[in-house]
């Protein structure tokens, strides 16, 4: 605010507690310029929600004390602070490889929404159950299964075997083994099955996962299938 504004800051103020209101001249010029130092940065209002009579007036009208600079100060960075906590760098529109211009973006993005001339750029939900998820996503999701790329799924298997196992099987309506629990290791339900580590002295030294699920826990899971499967094959009742 420059003093033209602090001027009617101070005014409007005096009008909603004229306890603030100086009559003295040299009073009023001292007031003035405090309020200026402390409040120079501090904007008037802006196109998206901050005015500083509104914090002025909610002090005011809460508190019983003299309203200060702080008073409006405070909220104001607590409207900087939520507004950057929203906020996702978009990616700048210059050439990346130059790295002045590429920082100079960002920084000019950041301090536009930090002083409420820009909106925060937020990043959007892909999946459902979030604020702002794209329907058309939701629906393709739904259509592929996956959010992940087959091509990605691919190159992923080595690295996850149990996972890809698991995948294809569902996939080929074949028994979900990491569906039941298994009773050879007792591995819960989701986990892969584990193999012993044997030390020299044949004592145990620990458990890795295995790729493949034991036999027991593939037959059990297949028996479960067939049950469900009888299940729903029956008649309902008349």
């Amino acid at each position: 605010m420059d003093r033209r504004e602090i001027a009617a800051l101070l005014a409007y103020i005096g009008r909603l507690d004229p306890r603030t209101t100086r009559t003295d001249q040299g009073e009023a010029r001292d007031q003035l310029a405090q309020w200026h130092e402390l409040l120079g940065d501090v904007p008037m209002a802006t196109p998206h929600g901050w005015d500083a009579r509104v914090a002025a007036r909610q002090h005011i009208r809460v508190s019983p004390y003299q309203i200060l600079p702080a008073d409006v100060a405070r909220p104001w960075e607590v409207y900087r602070r939520d507004r950057l906590s929203r906020h996702s760098d978009p990616t700048p529109s210059v050439d990346p490889d130059d790295q002045a211009a590429w920082t100079a973006e960002l920084v000019g993005t950041r301090r536009a929404v930090a002083s409420g001339t820009a909106q925060p750029a937020q990043a959007r939900a892909i999946t459902s159950g979030r604020d702002g998820a794209d329907p058309r996503l939701e629906t393709r999701l739904r259509e592929v299964g996956s959010c992940i790329p087959p091509a990605a799924l691919v190159a992923l298997a080595p690295y996850r075997p149990a996972r890809a196992a698991r995948e294809a099987a569902v996939t080929q309506r074949r028994p979900d083994a990491l569906s039941v629990r298994c009773e050879w290791c007792l591995a819960q339900p989701g986990e892969p099955c584990r193999r012993r580590r044997i030390g020299p002295d044949d004592g145990a030294r620990g458990t890795a996962p295995r790729a493949t699920p034991h036999p027991g826990r593939l037959d059990l899971a297949a028996a479960q299938q067939d049950q469900h499967t009888e299940q729903a094959q029956q008649p309902a009742p008349a």
